[in-house]
């Protein structure tokens, strides 16, 4: 099988804004799927002059609106549509479509006859928006009616084993040309993957066409190819990932992909998100994997699955670190190194015992985060909503802890030197909005100016209790430049090469 293709799918309301598109990114895709359903009804009329308005090669898709597409008209207006849009007038077959998509229940003999007569290939589509399909390679069997037929079955997976599924499947079908996809942020990694399930294209949309949707799951061109280097993916390239739930806005992925090409490390690194980190493994694993980063909800939970874990990770009791060596897998953690790296660097010639520091959280975040204090030498007092936790993680290092909530402002305000955010409270927020107990995890503290804050996280930059504090004089701090040197340890356990 050749590398999968890169489609652009066009779904503007003209022709005209199509063509804009199609030409902005000709450099970086290989044809375009022209979606006559997002026309308007006029534009609709004339479909049949897109091919000699671009440079590549063209598909021509009238979807329904039950397989997920705008068409809403009936069977005879539809058929009437694909017979105007593939009227051969032109003898120049360039300036005809390439393909047509008809869907495996649409079966027009004097259309497709037509197609075929003048090299138009038929891609033969099955479309479920809600449910996994699992008998691939049996529907595609079904679905190709003649030689001539691409079949093509998208589908949502409920979860990753339905992912696995499709790979596997995909790695044994070599027989004839066939297209898989994955919907929806879990099926990000079928569009990367693509040459492992030997899926004859990947579908990209433009850029424009992305400010309203989830940015995991949906790829652009550019994305598709900087950020995961698509073009240079073949069969030996290493996996690496990061897994969590839910994965929104990251950055490991520009860092270590970055990193891979410049060493010249024939790797890719993407997100692989799932709902149980045991999923997540699993899936790993299935697809030969070969380390993964691990974060918010599963550094902790992840342990039970490991073979392995560094004598870092039994005394934190966390992992954000896995290489899977000899069918096992190894737990390792870098949190604490970036941590203390960046904190380092953010108060400067500042000596860390001579503060008194609270610790908001006792996730494995925090977990890290104290485990480096005591390596510093610092005075701390852990504060978290479930007192339990905060009492557990902070008598393992004769620390003070107290309950999280407006009765222990006291204790607060005594370890206020140094505040460090470590709850996942404000990943949802943007800066300017109002605090709450929502977005804000101490509300009931007003800041005098003095402290400094240090907020692990990264996305937004900056959380409501970022510009409260900052607002009143603080110092304060995101969590980036931890991300950024725990990220280089990371790269040195994955590869053996410094970042």
């Amino acid at each position: 099988m050749n590398k999968p293709l890169i489609c652009m799918t066009l779904t503007g309301k003209s022709l005209e804004e199509d063509m804009m598109l199609a030409n902005k990114y000709e450099k970086v895709i290989d044809l375009v799927e022209l979606r006559v359903d997002h026309l308007t009804e006029d534009e609709q009329l004339y479909a049949r002059r897109f091919p000699s308005l671009v440079n590549k090669p063209c598909i021509l898709t009238i979807r329904r609106d039950v397989d997920g597409g705008l068409f809403t008209g009936g069977e005879f207006s539809r058929t009437n549509l694909f017979a105007r849009a593939l009227a051969f007038a032109n003898t120049d077959r360039s300036k005809n479509f390439a393909y047509v998509d008809f869907e495996e229940d649409f079966q027009i003999p004097s259309i497709q006859d037509a197609a075929m007569a003048f090299g138009v290939r038929i891609i033969r589509s099955c479309h479920n928006m809600k449910e996994p399909i699992t008998n691939l390679r049996e529907r595609c069997n079904q679905m190709r009616k003649t030689g001539y037929e691409i079949p093509k079955i998208a589908f949502m997976p409920k979860t990753l084993a339905d992912l696995s599924n499709m790979f596997r499947e995909g790695e044994r079908l070599t027989q004839y040309e066939h297209i898989f996809i994955a919907m929806g942020p879990e099926g990000l990694s079928s569009r990367v993957l693509s040459f492992r399930s030997n899926s004859y294209l990947t579908f990209v949309s433009p850029e424009e066409m992305l400010i309203n949707t989830n940015s995991i799951g949906h790829l652009d061109p550019n994305t598709l190819i900087n950020l995961y280097h698509f073009n240079s993916l073949s069969k030996s390239t290493s996996l690496y990932g990061i897994t969590g739930w839910p994965l929104k806005k990251l950055y490991s992925p520009q860092l270590l992909n970055d990193a891979f090409k410049k060493n010249k490390i024939d790797a890719v690194y993407l997100p692989i998100q799932s709902s149980y980190v045991s999923e997540s493994l699993s899936f790993a694993e299935e697809l030969d994997f070969k380390g993964l980063s691990i974060t918010v909800p599963y550094k902790e939970s992840v342990l039970y699955y490991l073979h392995e874990q560094t004598p870092e990770v039994i005394q934190i009791g966390a992992a954000n670190t896995l290489v899977r060596k000899n069918n096992k897998w190894i737990g390792f953690n870098t949190d604490y190194l970036g941590f203390t790296q960046a904190l380092e660097e953010f108060i400067g010639g500042m000596r860390i015992k001579r503060l008194k520091v609270a610790v908001l959280g006792a996730g494995g975040a925090a977990k890290a985060v104290v485990y480096a204090l005591k390596l510093l030498g610092a005075r701390v007092c852990v504060f978290n909503r479930t007192i339990e936790h905060a009492q557990l993680l902070a008598e393992k290092y004769g620390y003070e802890y107290a309950q999280l909530d407006s009765y222990s402002v006291e204790k607060l305000d005594e370890y206020s030197s140094l505040i460090i955010q470590c709850t996942s409270v404000g990943m949802t927020s943007s800066q300017n909005d109002e605090c709450t107990s929502e977005n804000d995890p101490i509300y009931f503290y007003n800041f005098r100016g003095n402290e400094l804050l240090f907020d692990l996280i990264t996305t937004p930059q900056v959380t409501p209790l970022m510009n409260r504090a900052k607002m009143a004089g603080c110092r304060v701090c995101n969590g980036f430049k931890m991300l950024e040197y725990q990220t280089q340890a990371q790269f040195k356990i994955f590869t053996g090469k410094d970042m």
